[in-house]
């Protein structure tokens, strides 16, 4: 299965699409079927090609701007969650938020520049405030759970949902 975000083609014919990509069926297999998919899973293909499997990222991403009313934040927020489904938490004051999810990706720079379009690509459909984005991590899901094993990092995203600061 392939998710895209509205917008996502490319504007030039020398630049690549940045898609979001679900595992599926055959990533599945490969990473249950053992040391036979251990050279798939590592990057070499069956023809010698690059094959690199879909990762998680944990991604936090702050926005700021003018003070906008709380209420219509919050909702905003609450519309954001529905069409991201993978928001694991969002916080928010009237004139600062951040936006915790997981995004699954190829690497660190397709996850990047898919967090960096998420607030300008659902500012209208969720009618959020024109916030510029301040602040953008980033991390690999091993260095998420080494984080938050050794007691350091961002806290575990609970409670679920839209909450104030």
């Amino acid at each position: 299965m392939r998710r895209a975000r509205p917008g996502a083609a490319s504007r030039g014919s020398a630049e690549r699409a940045l898609t979001s990509v679900a595992a599926g069926e055959a990533y599945e297999s490969e990473a249950h079927a053992g040391h036979g998919s251990q050279a798939r899973a590592s990057g070499e293909g069956a023809e010698g090609e690059t094959v690199q499997a879909p990762r998680l990222w944990h991604v936090t991403l702050s926005v700021s701007g003018a003070e906008a009313p709380l209420k219509e934040l919050r909702r905003g927020l609450e519309q954001l969650a529905h069409d991201h489904p993978f928001l694991l938490t969002s916080r928010y004051a009237p004139d600062h938020a951040e936006i915790r999810y997981w995004e699954e990706a190829r690497d660190l720079h397709d996850a990047a520049a898919v967090a960096l379009r998420l607030w300008g690509e659902h500012r209208q459909s969720a009618q959020l405030p024109p916030w510029e984005i301040v602040g953008l991590e980033v991390i690999d899901r091993d260095t998420y759970h080494q984080r938050i094993a050794e007691g350091y990092g961002p806290l575990p995203a609970t409670p679920v949902g839209v909450h104030p600061f």
